[in-house]
């Protein structure tokens, strides 16, 4: 039996309270335009919302007029999703903590995850969210997966715990120098400031 090969995320679907709460908190707090609706097709009482989190894919929530917000934690039973990052950029990110202070959210504070930075909080209905910054940028035409894969091999041959800044730089330099030819037969670190 072969692969049933994935070619990314195509959206995400979460079962939300009414229809204004999801409006409010995927649009009014995390910017993303709210873009389709249409009735639940296997649920014809819940309606369908769609919303653009900016890489073309898709967040939707399944709303129902009878449903309040509960913002109790959502259950972290074995099978549960713990939680949905979005990826915001390095401004958008410094600006974090203060725009969410500024609605009264609670939240994590920045947390550092070696690779990215990370704030966490819960939406209306007690799930959570991070916001997540690489500090990283891929070269052109790689992945950030690959980078991060090349990046735990260092981790992992050096016996670090967490991927630092230093494996990412070391997987950048090593992935452009797998897949890039030059001229130079020697490509090794030089010092060109210490010449006799």
């Amino acid at each position: 039996m072969q692969k049933l090969q994935t070619q990314g995320v195509h959206h995400i679907t979460l079962v939300g309270a009414d229809r204004q709460t999801s409006i409010d908190f995927w649009e009014g707090v995390l910017g993303m335009p709210f873009v389709f609706e249409q009735p639940n097709l296997d649920v014809p009482e819940e309606s369908h919302l769609y919303f653009d989190p900016g890489d073309g894919r898709l967040i939707t929530v399944f709303t129902n007029e009878n449903r309040k917000p509960d913002p109790r934690q959502t259950p972290a039973d074995q099978g549960a999703v713990h939680h949905v990052a979005f990826w915001v950029s390095k401004a958008t990110f410094s600006q974090a903590v203060a725009r969410l202070d500024e609605r009264g959210i609670r939240h994590s504070g920045v947390k550092d995850r070696g690779f990215m930075n990370s704030i966490y909080f819960r939406d209306p209905l007690g799930f959570l969210i991070e916001l997540a910054a690489y500090r990283f940028f891929p070269p052109d035409g790689v992945s950030y997966g690959e980078v991060m894969l090349e990046a735990h091999k260092i981790r992992v041959a050096r016996g670090d715990y967490n991927i630092t800044e230093v494996h990412l730089a070391d997987a950048i330099e090593a992935i452009v120098k797998r897949g890039r030819g030059s001229l130079s037969d020697d490509r090794s670190p030089k010092n060109p400031y210490a010449r006799d």
